[in-house]
């Protein structure tokens, strides 16, 4: 029988209570897990994260230039502009019979840009 190889356990159980203390003040309820997981999941979305990037890389954007950009159909990145507006991050304004879209707010680009840097450092 092969030997179990548990490298990435303790070989002890010894605990640190200050450690356990300072997390235990710092540990996310369960509302703000849940609700972060779930931006995670719409972050989670190949077609959703393109489209963010095109509006982290223009102010704003009409569905029509966003439609042709994706090589889409306006119903289909209409369908994702709503995932992302539900979850608050991106907003529209109407200007006469064109909608455009912009990112909701400064958290969305870090976002974006933070995980980029993650993504190219591990690609580097």
């Amino acid at each position: 029988m092969p030997e179990k190889i548990t490298t990435d356990l303790c070989d002890i159980h010894h605990i640190h209570p200050d450690k356990i203390k300072h997390c235990t003040l710092h540990k996310l309820d369960d509302e703000t897990s849940l609700e972060l997981a779930d931006l995670f999941k719409v972050l989670g979305d190949k077609t959703r994260i393109k489209l963010l990037s095109l509006l982290a890389a223009e102010d704003e954007l009409c569905v029509c230039d966003i439609a042709e950009s994706l090589r889409m159909g306006q119903s289909a990145i209409s369908h994702q502009l709503r995932v992302l507006r539900a979850a608050r991050l991106v907003k529209f304004r109407k200007a006469g019979k064109e909608a455009f879209y912009s990112l909701d707010d400064d958290h969305v680009l870090t976002l974006m840009l933070q995980g980029l840097d993650h993504v190219r450092e591990r690609q580097a």
